[in-house]
């Protein structure tokens, strides 16, 4: 007998043909499945430049959002050294209208004879403005009723800056 012989009944080469087609199956099995990790890969890619994406406006939103609070705090200051200022400004013109006010108040009390000024005698009072019976009769220590019998002509709903006015007599 031949060592080689045609009538091999040896199934090897028949297994070696199988698992060759196995591992040809499982090949191609193995690349479309990579193929679809790869493309898997590819979307999950995008999806993570598109949350990078969001990062980056999110930090840029957080820097104009700091910035912003930073205005308004600026603002803040500054309206409150303008009002301050305001205030100041205010006061200023108050005073030169107080000294107006008073200006006007010594012409007009200044009598019709010449340019004299009412001078008030014993027992009598001048006219300010701004002066109610009620306060005329306060600041010299007696009542409305007690002045009204002494002036019985004045109208005291419309006195005017200047009149001269009879005090009562202390007792």
């Amino acid at each position: 007998m031949d060592t080689i012989s045609r009538e091999n009944n040896s199934l090897l080469p028949m297994g070696g043909v199988i698992i060759g087609a196995v591992a040809l199956i499982i090949g191609g099995y193995a690349a479309i499945s990579l193929s679809k990790v790869n493309r898997t890969l590819a979307q999950q890619a995008d999806k993570v430049a598109k949350i990078d994406d969001i990062a980056s406006q999110v930090a840029s939103a957080s820097a104009a959002s700091d910035k912003a609070a930073r205005d308004i705090t600026t603002l803040q200051n500054s309206t409150q050294a303008a009002v301050n200022q305001l205030g100041t400004e205010l006061a200023t013109v108050d005073e030169k209208l107080k000294h107006i006010e008073e200006s006007h108040v010594a012409k007009a009390a200044k009598g019709a004879k010449g340019g004299e000024s009412v001078v008030a005698g014993p027992g009598e009072y001048i006219v300010k403005g701004g002066d109610t019976g009620a306060k005329i009769a306060r600041a010299n220590g007696c009542t409305i009723s007690e002045l009204t019998a002494v002036n019985p002509g004045v109208s005291w709903s419309h006195l005017k800056v200047g009149e001269k006015i009879k005090l009562p007599e202390k007792k």
